[in-house]
């Protein structure tokens, strides 16, 4: 599975962006997906996960109520809706797979196996 995120951005606190991942390989649709951000000098933190067939997800506390994940099998894609954006959001954010028939959505960056690369999101105070 290779991974492309797309869509990050600056935008002033307060506003929205929506980041997108998408995906080519085979068994896109067997993997439970994951979104996660860093900042420089900090460890890869666990921002959301979906579960293969989109109807459950998990967020992180620091973002639940303002992002949103989706995912569309048929487009090969998982989307990150990030509203009410704040400063402390701003970081790299990546995609990730995890590559293997397991359902947890997992927290923990060890769990996944593909990655995307980073796309930067910059909320200005």
């Amino acid at each position: 599975v290779q991974l492309q995120a797309s869509g990050g951005g600056s935008v002033p606190a307060g506003g929205s962006l929506r980041l997108s991942c998408t995906a080519s390989g085979p068994n896109f649709s067997s993997n439970v997906m994951g979104w996660f951000r860093q900042t420089p000098g900090k460890w890869r933190e666990f921002v959301g996960a979906i579960s293969k067939s989109g109807h459950s997800t998990k967020s992180a506390d620091s973002v639940k109520g303002r992002f949103i994940i989706s995912r569309d099998t048929a487009k090969n894609a998982v989307y990150l809706q990030m509203n009410s954006l704040k400063p402390e959001d701003t970081a790299d954010y990546y995609c990730a797979a995890r590559g293997s028939a397991i359902t947890v959505m997992s927290d923990s960056q060890s769990q996944y196996r593909y990655w995307g690369q980073g796309t930067l999101v910059t909320v200005s105070s």
